[in-house]
């Protein structure tokens, strides 16, 4: 359907990658991009391992010995393996090896070796142009550009990059220094108008996160989902507020992006002040997360959530999204005269 440098070098149907998002992105949501004609990543996030075994098994259980195999792979977050990286070389050393390792948020250098001596590829994620030359020292194959509209982490909103200009100008950079390196951006694309926009950017696919979170194979509850279908594009914010209610110990320079509800709203201009005593904060959200109250626990989805009215299956999805796509650049065709 739409041929790019990224369905050449990795043999996919779809431009598309799902991102891998801890505690959300799990073995069936993978396994079913994959064999969509996606790349599917298991969200191994903050490395835990009983987490990252039985999720990693179910992609197996469904993968093994399947084509789709060959487009699966496992994300860590960079800067909690520099604590435990226990989880990344269990993935490493599995009968169903990733295809793909996916680090973000923080130095990649550090696991470039481990992971190459796998033969596994390895895919950056950055925020800032600034981090781009580290990726493409680590040796990453694909790197990943992502805007501040994305959910979950990313940078913090004093530095947070537009994907719209992010992509371009990390393709300038790529051409004059890493012309082989892939790119895909990241941040807003839910469907196949963002992704045929990323294309015209000059990246080679995309990365998509809050469109397949909000799917059927999506480990997120399915009220939370309910949310972000009856969201639109206003009602997110980046802070760090849920990172302290949650007992997070991010890096200053990232924050999280989610829906702005009842619990968000209170200590908007606060942080400070919760962070210096969040006892009776995390009482509540504790109690919210436990009864799925959403006015309290977070809805994690970026500003993409306006373009989400559906729960349909992950294969769906991306299939959706690639014949959009090329509608849309068959029509931008019919522009030139």
């Amino acid at each position: 359907m739409i041929r790019t440098r990224l369905t050449q070098r990795l043999g996919l149907d779809l431009p598309i990658m799902l991102a891998p998002m801890a505690l959300a992105g799990g073995g069936e949501l993978a396994a079913a991009c994959a064999e969509a004609g996606a790349f599917g990543l298991v969200g191994g996030g903050y490395g835990d391992l009983d987490w990252t075994r039985r999720e990693w098994g179910v992609l197996t259980r469904r993968l093994a010995n399947t084509p789709a195999a060959q487009h699966a792979g496992c994300g860590f977050i960079t800067w909690k393996l520099d604590q435990d990286a226990t989880a990344l070389d269990w993935v490493l050393d599995q009968p169903l090896l990733p295809k793909a390792v996916f680090l973000s948020f923080g130095d990649p250098r550090p696991y470039a070796a481990r992971i190459a001596r796998a033969g596994v590829r390895l895919i950056c994620q950055i925020q800032t142009l600034a981090q781009l030359p580290l990726a493409i020292e680590a040796g990453a194959e694909v790197v990943v550009v992502q805007g501040g509209e994305a959910g979950g982490h990313g940078a913090a909103v004093a530095t947070a990059r537009s994907t719209m200009v992010f992509v371009p100008e990390a393709r300038d950079w790529l051409a004059a220094n890493a012309p082989d390196v892939l790119l895909l951006g990241a941040g807003g694309i839910a469907d196949g108008r963002g992704l045929a926009a990323l294309l015209m950017l000059g990246a080679d696919g995309a990365l998509v996160g809050s469109r397949l979170w909000a799917s059927r194979e999506g480990l997120a509850a399915q009220s939370a989902k309910e949310q972000a279908i009856m969201a639109d594009g206003d009602a997110t914010a980046r802070s760090a507020i849920f990172d302290i209610l949650r007992r997070k110990d991010w890096p200053g320079e990232y924050d999280f992006r989610a829906l702005r509800n009842a619990i968000h709203r209170e200590w908007e201009g606060r942080e400070a002040e919760l962070r210096a005593d969040p006892a009776a904060a995390r009482a509540e959200f504790d109690e919210g997360a436990a009864q799925g109250d959403y006015t309290r626990a977070n809805v994690t989805v970026g500003e993409a959530t306006g373009l989400i009215r559906d729960l349909p299956g992950a294969g769906e999805i991306v299939q959706r999204m690639a014949a959009e796509a090329q509608t849309c650049l068959s029509r931008a065709s019919l522009l030139i005269t």
